[in-house]
């Protein structure tokens, strides 16, 4: 979820845990057993469901209790997640590991591959399916479990539709000329100050928002293939010039809105997961349709907008933590989750496994469909170092329109091939 990255983490924490020495506990077994601790997400209803997962585990295991608590606050959870590995204090499991942050915690020795549990690989595979080589580090090894995604769409407010003129049950929002001449439309007759709001600032994670969404439907890639950067394909090109004629014409605006641009009737888009149904379901009347693609069709990809479930190294009883990882994404509790949250558990055919609650919540069974093409945060070296490349290069050249496109984004991808083979 966007909502994954978070507040200010106090200096004091940091200065502490930069005094850590971190890594992996060579004396650690994977067999070992015993009390065990993990983070979860500190949204609400993710709060409300570890809290009952945690509760039916204690209840069967006295000898072996999970103590849990959410991520503690900080500038983002990844950062926060660093430094705890950094001190040798990271809990065994964090139920909110972004895939974008796996090979930073890898390369400090921060995590346990899974694949070494006897059962890891044929646990993961029958659990993701195909998908599962997106999640593959590049040493071979699965360092984090795909758990949940959010695929993500656009949704969009049928009032202000209306009041454009618009068909708010049919939007041309198919292809980009659509999606320009429909956010036109919406700002001339000021039905909203903005057609969609993004956030226009630096931060490494805000491409997941407004570019990669659409990259991914247009080409199915991630960001980096087989070690070299996509972006500056034709293809990629092309998405990064929908977006900048938006910031150019002002359909998106350069400044930050503080709040929810989307739920306070000020943009008329959004790009968002299933999350957004409970969010905004009382407060606008909304639709949803697919990211659009450059010439209308059919969309090559989805980005899953995931959150893994990460296994510390720091953990002494990593053989209850490998069971309670196991039970916490077993069907039952993966059930439970949907129910609680509405975000999709990485497992295949999602609808068949869930075929009662997706016949009554039907506002979720497109999202369910889109899960089944997600495309991941690719897993390289300087994963983090990538995207903020990337960011840099977009936010000058895209939001702000400063210098040439084409040079600008081919700088970068120069850039992130050097970073991806791990300089």
């Amino acid at each position: 979820m966007k909502k994954a990255l978070l507040v200010m983490l106090p200096v004091a924490a940091l200065t502490l845990s930069a005094c850590g020495s971190g890594g992996s506990d060579s004396g650690a077994s994977n067999d070992a057993r015993g009390p065990v601790t993990i983070w979860y997400s500190n949204n609400a209803q993710e709060v409300a469901w570890g809290k009952k997962m945690v509760a039916e585990w204690n209840a069967a295991h006295p000898k072996e209790k999970i103590t849990a608590q959410e991520i503690p606050a900080g500038k983002s959870s990844e950062e926060v997640i660093g430094a705890a590995i950094t001190a040798g204090n990271a809990p065994c499991l964090v139920l909110n590991t972004a895939p974008a942050a796996v090979p930073g915690f890898q390369k400090q020795g921060g995590l346990v591959p899974l694949d070494e549990f006897p059962d890891g690989e044929k646990y993961l595979q029958e659990r993701v399916g195909g998908k599962l080589s997106q999640y593959a580090s590049p040493d071979g090894k699965y360092y984090q479990m795909p758990w949940k995604s959010n695929p993500v769409m656009i949704f969009y407010n049928k009032d202000l539709f209306k009041k454009a003129g618009l068909d708010p049950e049919k939007p041309a929002l198919a292809d980009y000329d659509e999606f320009l001449e429909t956010s036109r439309k919406l700002v001339e007759s000021k039905a909203a100050k903005a057609a969609i709001w993004p956030a226009p600032t630096s931060e490494f994670y805000q491409s997941w928002f407004d570019y990669y969404p659409m990259f991914a439907a247009q080409t199915g890639k991630q960001l980096v293939e087989d070690g070299k950067a996509q972006f500056a394909s034709p293809d990629g090109l092309k998405t990064a010039q929908l977006w900048k004629t938006m910031y150019a014409e002002g359909l998106a605006p350069k400044e930050t809105f503080n709040g929810d641009a989307f739920a306070e009737g000020k943009a008329a888009m959004a790009t968002v997961g299933p999350w957004a149904v409970s969010v905004y379901g009382d407060k606008v009347e909304w639709g949803v349709v697919p990211v659009p693609t450059a010439d209308g069709t059919a969309a090559k990809g989805t980005f899953s907008d995931e959150k893994s479930i990460g296994m510390y190294s720091s953990c002494k009883n990593r053989g209850t933590a490998w069971d309670v990882m196991k039970f916490a994404t077993s069907k039952e509790q993966d059930g439970k989750l949907l129910e609680a949250t509405g975000q999709m558990p990485m497992r295949t055919d999602l609808t068949a496994a869930y075929p009662s609650y997706f016949a009554s919540h039907k506002d979720y069974e497109v999202f369910a469909e889109q899960a089944e093409q997600t495309v991941e945060a690719p897993n390289v070296p300087n994963s983090v170092e990538v995207w903020q490349t990337f960011r840099d290069a977009y936010t000058k050249s895209v939001i702000f329109g400063k210098g040439d496109l084409d040079a600008a984004l081919k700088d970068a991808a120069a850039k992130v091939d050097e970073l991806a083979e791990g300089q």
